[in-house]
């Protein structure tokens, strides 16, 4: 042998070891457990979202252990600083969150926003979904709309999340697609799904405006119905129920929801959870779970989640401004 070919050689083994090196690097990612911070109460859509893809994690054996902690406060905004503060400490972490995180940074209800974590996946859509008691006297989106026009105050909407919240403006969006006067809905603010849903058990909000995932079980029941949902064509969970786009108000809204990380992990294990939150989409155990309660999936992974998020800010800030919630 030459010296130029035991140049090439030594070369060629130098780049197989160094691939080699790489791809052990990639082995040793550690995922096999995941500790998933809600920052909601129990019951809420967050929760729902986390406690759903760690069973689905668990029962596919994509990960050997999950668990979950609860913490509410300032709109999500409590478990957003807790992440960043603690961040060396939060390994094998994820965050589930969804569009409130890109509305609330909006209107500063908290000072931090997406950018200050790091996207791991988008993994699910859950569309609005306008819910009556059973023995509401409106069967149909476009009686709400016209008592509305006739006297706004008698048609009090609510939902589980603070005044300019994302409940509160797929309403707004609604009306306002029916040529009324959407800065006049009366929207009652409740602390979580749970407590929404009972507000309109009792009697105190003729309309909840929610997610589908939120009134699925209930609607299913019979407890509840669902005059509209805002997908752009009829979801397979809800054949039955009419979406705003076909009886002619072109709205449609998907609320997202995702998993994000501390910004101390690593990109390495940030791309190595974000696979894995895609793989586990392709289980039977996850199709169960998504069926269930009535998700969609929308998959973005890291860089694509980012990227969709910086998307969604500037088209919601320029919504929440026409809509009035933001100051120009």
């Amino acid at each position: 042998m030459n010296i130029k070919q035991f140049t090439l050689a030594s070369m060629a083994i130098g780049l197989l070891s160094l691939v080699s090196t790489s791809s052990m690097a990639s082995d040793t990612v550690d995922t096999s457990e995941i500790h998933f911070l809600i920052p909601g109460g129990p019951g809420g859509g967050w929760d729902g979202t986390a406690r759903g893809t760690g069973e689905a994690l668990m029962k596919s054996g994509k990960i050997k252990n999950a668990s979950f902690q609860n913490m509410s406060g300032g709109g999500g905004g409590k478990a957003i600083a807790y992440m960043i503060e603690t961040a060396a400490k939060q390994k094998n972490t994820l965050m589930v969150n969804s569009t409130p995180i890109v509305v609330r940074s909006l209107t500063g209800v908290f000072p931090q926003s997406f950018r200050d974590l790091k996207p791991v996946a988008g993994t699910i859509a859950d569309f609005g979904a306008f819910v009556v008691r059973k023995d509401s006297k409106y069967h149909d989106w476009r009686d709400v709309l016209a008592d509305f026009k006739l006297n706004p105050r008698k048609v009090k909407f609510s939902g589980g999340s603070s005044r300019g919240s994302l409940d509160h403006l797929v309403a707004a969006m609604a009306i306002k697609a029916g040529r009324a006067k959407f800065r006049r809905v009366v929207y009652v603010a409740y602390d979580g799904g749970g407590k929404a849903m009972a507000g309109l058990l009792s009697g105190e909000t003729a309309i909840l405006s929610t997610g589908v995932g939120e009134a699925l079980t209930m609607a299913q029941s019979g407890d509840v119905r669902i005059l509209a949902v805002t997908s752009k064509e009829r979801l397979d969970v809800l054949p039955e129920i009419p979406t705003l786009s076909e009886m002619g108000y072109g709205v449609v809204f998907a609320n997202w929801r995702g998993f994000f990380a501390s910004p101390a992990m690593s990109d390495e294990k940030v791309k190595a959870y974000a696979k894995l939150l895609g793989d586990v989409q392709e289980t039977p155990e996850w199709t169960k779970i998504k069926d269930r309660n009535g998700w969609v999936n929308l998959y973005n992974p890291d860089s694509e989640f980012y990227h969709f998020l910086e998307n969604q800010e500037k088209e919601l800030g320029v919504l929440m401004h026409e809509l009035g919630f933001l100051k120009k």
